[in-house]
């Protein structure tokens, strides 16, 4: 009876274990990584907030023709103001850029 008890006992902690949700998202700013806009891809851009595939893809195309020098310079892409920039910046760095010229 007693071991009986107890493996109902291993089997709810388990069950509980497994379905307490943890974290599936690790964002920049939890883990100190920031996203390079120089150099991050569509799909990476696109996973920071108010970013979508649409906009990822207008600064992949924007920085193409002249590379990011500041984070601020990514309020020339269109549809990125100062709210969503103020939004992103812990998360973002501008590296040396892909093609710099």
């Amino acid at each position: 009876m007693r071991s009986q008890v107890r493996q109902l006992l291993t089997v709810l902690a388990l069950t509980g274990a497994l379905l307490t949700p943890g974290p599936s998202v690790v964002l920049a700013e939890d883990d100190g990584r920031r996203i390079d806009i120089n150099s991050a891809s569509v799909a990476e851009l696109a996973t920071l907030p108010g970013i979508g595939e649409a906009k990822a893809k207008a600064i992949v195309e924007y920085r193409a023709a002249d590379p990011f020098k500041t984070v601020e310079d990514l309020k020339k892409v269109k549809g990125i103001g100062e709210k969503t920039l103020e939004a992103l910046r812990p998360d973002l760095t501008v590296g040396a850029g892909i093609g710099k010229k």
